[in-house]
């Protein structure tokens, strides 16, 4: 609930213009000067950083489906909520709050992440909900968000042919906890013909 900065988008959804720093001290780190003045660039390449990138696989095919332009225009979807951070932007005419709709409290739709993954094909005039965290998750493997017993839980898939990386991240979590190294438990399994890893989200709000 913090109010870091204003800032007005272009009509192709960049940041035109920075408008008042309130905070600097809670800027993301890097978009601010020795003098806590905003770095415009610096902030359109946080915020790009937060999208879907587009060596995602299967990212365009997932595009078409979601009549999406760019990845980037799915963060205006869910004002730049995230897992994976507790950033976010509100239009200067709403009125809500981040308790209200920020994804660590509240649900969520899974239309994004079925369509991410390819477990789900949306019909070409069909009204889609994209408010999910599936908007702003990085990498390029295949991943979504689920929630699962009332727990935000990460799935994500391997690739190639061996599918290998799931089976990784089991095994060095499981080697981190022999080790007594503190590190986030994964498991893997296989869903269809794909594996995917699972672990629960370390963030909280």
């Amino acid at each position: 609930e913090v109010p870091v900065l204003d800032f007005s988008l272009d009509d192709y959804g960049n940041i035109a213009k920075v408008l008042e720093c309130h905070n600097p001290q809670h800027t993301p780190i890097g978009i601010t000067t020795k003098d806590h003045q905003v770095i415009k660039t610096a902030l359109n390449s946080w915020m790009k950083g937060r999208s879907i990138p587009a060596s995602r696989q299967n990212i365009q095919e997932a595009l078409r489906q979601l009549h999406m332009d760019s990845t980037e225009e799915l963060i205006h979807k869910c004002f730049g909520l995230s897992l994976s951070d507790q950033y976010w932007y509100r239009p200067s005419d709403l009125n809500i709050r981040w308790k209200e709709i920020n994804f660590f409290e509240n649900d969520f739709s899974e239309t994004v992440g079925d369509v991410l993954v390819g477990q789900y094909h949306p019909q070409n005039n069909e009204s889609l909900d994209l408010v999910s965290p599936d908007n702003t998750s990085d990498g390029w493997l295949l991943k979504r968000w689920k929630i699962l017993n009332g727990k935000r839980i990460l799935l994500k898939g391997g690739s190639g042919t061996e599918q290998q990386q799931p089976f990784n991240e089991e095994f060095a979590s499981k080697m981190a906890s022999l080790m007594g190294i503190p590190a986030v438990p994964y498991v893997a399994f296989i869903q269809g013909d794909r594996a995917f890893s699972a672990c629960e989200n370390f963030l909280d709000t």
